[in-house]
């Protein structure tokens, strides 16, 4: 595979590299991009595929589940960056269906691993808030729209995580960024706005 990649290396070099090559020259003494894009790291969701976006324009930080974790240096680190540095004017927290991650948060009964469960703590308020309002269903098309239910209040939750750190509160606040909550839906391949 590896080597599949470094060809694919050449045919951009030989292609697009050299047909907008000012443009590459220009990334390479630095990046703007306007927006912080959190996302899953889900293969399948890659942010300037699925929103047709140049190198450089979108500034990203992906994880299992594009779960924002209060408290947590790694990603306070991008956000400080993204927002004071690179003064991004849009911060996404991107969603997708068929996640893997919300179908690990969402199955039922014990797991053997040690990190994904733990991680997957940071979700559980978007499952129980599902859960609330609509129970649990017992077939498998049932189960799949729920699931959805999840993957979608799993942004809205991680949005709500967001405007706990201080330096996107304040840039909020002072209208110098705009958070945004998008879903894709890998079966369509349709991207939408849901909060």
């Amino acid at each position: 595979m590896i080597e599949r990649f470094l060809e694919g290396n050449k045919t951009f070099i030989e292609g697009e590299f050299t047909e907008h090559n000012d443009y590459y020259q220009e990334l390479a003494a630095g990046q703007s991009p306007t927006v912080l894009w959190i996302g899953c790291s889900d293969s399948r969701v890659a942010p300037e595929r699925i929103t047709g976006a140049w190198a450089g324009e979108i500034f990203v930080h992906r994880n299992i589940g594009n779960i924002v974790r209060i408290g947590d240096w790694n990603f306070a680190t991008i956000l400080e960056y993204a927002v004071k540095h690179l003064k991004v004017h849009d911060i996404v927290v991107c969603g997708h269906s068929d996640c893997g991650a919300m179908k690990a948060l969402t199955a039922e009964g014990e797991s053997d691993e040690a990190y994904i469960p733990l991680w997957l703590s940071n979700a559980a308020n978007a499952m129980a808030t599902v859960e609330a309002k609509t129970p649990r269903p017992a077939d498998a098309e049932g189960m799949k729209k729920w699931r959805r239910m999840v993957e979608e209040e799993n942004v809205h939750l991680q949005l709500e995580n967001l405007r706990t750190y201080p330096i996107v509160r304040d840039a909020e606040r002072e209208k110098k960024v705009d958070l945004h909550g998008l879903y894709f839906d890998l079966e369509t391949g349709v991207l939408e706005k849901i909060a």
